[in-house]
């Protein structure tokens, strides 16, 4: 989850550039002679509204802004409908279905198009539709009609165009320090940090057998392995990894970032000298929702949404890992992260990474939602690691940093079989955590999710008090499985 703020602050200098304000370019929007704002003055209002109220909530955006952030996204825009609490339905109602069909006569009659023209997506379980729209007056009728639980533009121009791409990606492999890591039968690596949260000793209670991990990623790397035909390698066997994708046409990582995450969860305890996953003998069912961790484009969010949906279909899936997100409420991300939810899923959350702190930021989406559990990385002394976003949102933590650098942090598999990768931040740590919960349900997986929650709690550092900035803090795996 490296560089969102820095990249923030990179583009808080291209905007104060313009004299102008939003509010001037606001004054007069009545009809669609109204001077479409450039993306400068879209990310002034992003900026403010982040600043002043730590979210963005586009339905409310004066009309100007929310169509021109739809004209600068190929007119393309995300209208959850039905009321606040109808964010998804498995059997859609007559009334909803009447919501839908107004939403689109509103459209067509204005835009003077045809229904197929205008819905580009319409999902079959949450309560949303991505249409496109043309004219500053579609979206005043929209903000004036009932039963509109939101209007969000895809817009994706809120990062530097040379930043848009490749965030926390690494497909390199790296060196790791020889004291990062200590040496476990059969001959696999233990890493570091393992032994701060007595995962070796929670091994003697549990592996994660039987235990089913989401993760909505970059996927799975198709030169690694051993999180593909010898997932099931030394002590680590009878157990099954799964590979889908609803981003790009593609099940495989170009990334990097999907194939660390999965490792830090479920890679096989072998003799291949290579570094071991929390939960060892768990499953995996590995989606690539998205090309990097930043769900900053209409494909992305549209992907992320449809993987942790399914997702949440799925009887043998109890956890969902997701080290990515985005620095606002994605809402139909947010739809689906409360379907899952409501299938009993514990979803994890990354609470965010980046090159530079600020003191206006904290937790980021979707490890905001009061559904998930957000985690972030500290150092090993207890510290904030250098990287990493904290605040009262943030439910663990996971020691990922070494107090003698900052760059040494927790070695997993690498893009390919044949090499090692150090990866660091709230993504690790939120990993970790997704394999800790699958350690500790795997202890009697007819538990519910809020008994495995209760048990991580009882296990923190801090209970039965909680941390303003780290929640419960470190969990001792030791005791969370007894």
């Amino acid at each position: 989850m490296k560089k969102i703020i820095s990249s923030i602050l990179m583009l808080l200098i291209l905007v104060s550039c313009s004299n102008e304000s939003v509010e001037d370019s606001m004054d007069s929007q009545q009809d669609n002679s109204q001077k479409l704002l450039p993306i400068a003055k879209v990310n002034e209002y992003i900026d403010n509204e982040l600043k002043e109220k730590g979210d963005l909530d586009w339905t409310n955006a004066p009309a100007v802004v929310l169509w021109s952030a739809a004209i600068h996204s190929e007119g393309m825009i995300t209208i959850g409908y039905g009321n606040e609490d109808e964010s998804f339905t498995e059997n859609r109602s007559p009334q909803l279905i009447n919501t839908k069909n107004n939403i689109l006569d509103v459209v067509t009659s204005i835009e003077q198009s045809t229904k197929s023209n205008t819905i580009q997506y319409d999902d079959p379980i949450l309560n949303f539709i991505e249409i496109r729209v043309n004219k500053l007056e579609t979206i005043i009728a929209l903000q004036e009609t009932d039963k509109i639980r939101y209007i969000e533009p895809s817009y994706s121009s809120f990062l530097p165009k040379d930043q848009e791409r490749n965030f926390g990606c690494a497909r390199e492999g790296r060196i790791v320090n020889p004291e990062d890591y200590r040496i476990i039968t059969p001959n696999a690596w233990l890493p570091w940090s393992f032994d701060v949260h007595n995962i070796p000793e929670a091994w003697e209670f549990s592996t994660g057998r039987n235990i089913t991990v989401g993760v909505v990623d970059s996927g799975i790397s198709q030169t690694q392995k051993f999180l593909g035909e010898d997932f099931n390698d030394g002590f680590s066997n009878g157990r099954t990894v799964e590979q889908y994708g609803t981003f790009d046409n593609s099940v495989f990582d170009d990334c990097g970032h999907g194939t660390a995450m999965s490792a830090a969860i479920a890679s096989p305890r072998n003799d291949d000298a290579m570094p071991v996953g929390v939960a060892y003998n768990s499953n995996l069912v590995v989606y690539r929702g998205t090309g990097d961790v930043l769900l900053e484009g209409r494909k992305e969010r549209k992907a992320v949404s449809k993987a942790i949906r399914e997702l949440g279909d799925r009887s043998d899936v109890k956890i969902i890992s997701m080290s990515i997100g985005w620095v606002w409420t994605v809402r139909n991300i947010k739809d689906a992260v409360k379907y899952a939810y409501s299938k009993g899923k514990m979803i994890v959350a990354a609470g965010g990474t980046s090159t530079q702190f600020t003191n206006w930021y904290a937790v980021i989406f979707p490890a905001s939602m009061k559904e998930t559990v957000a985690v972030t990385g500290i150092k090993e002394n207890g510290k904030r690691c250098f990287v990493c976003h904290d605040g009262k949102k943030i439910d663990f933590t996971v020691a990922m940093e070494r107090d003698a650098a900052n760059n040494r942090t927790l070695p997993v598999l690498g893009f390919s079989s044949d090499v090692r990768n150090v990866v660091g931040g709230s993504s690790i740590a939120t990993a970790t955590t997704a394999g800790i919960a699958a350690l500790v349900w795997a202890t009697n997986p007819d538990m519910t999710r809020e008994q495995v929650l209760d048990k991580m709690q009882k296990a923190g550092e801090y209970y039965p008090d909680r941390s303003n900035k780290y929640g419960y803090g470190k969990i001792d795996v030791l005791k969370a499985v007894q």
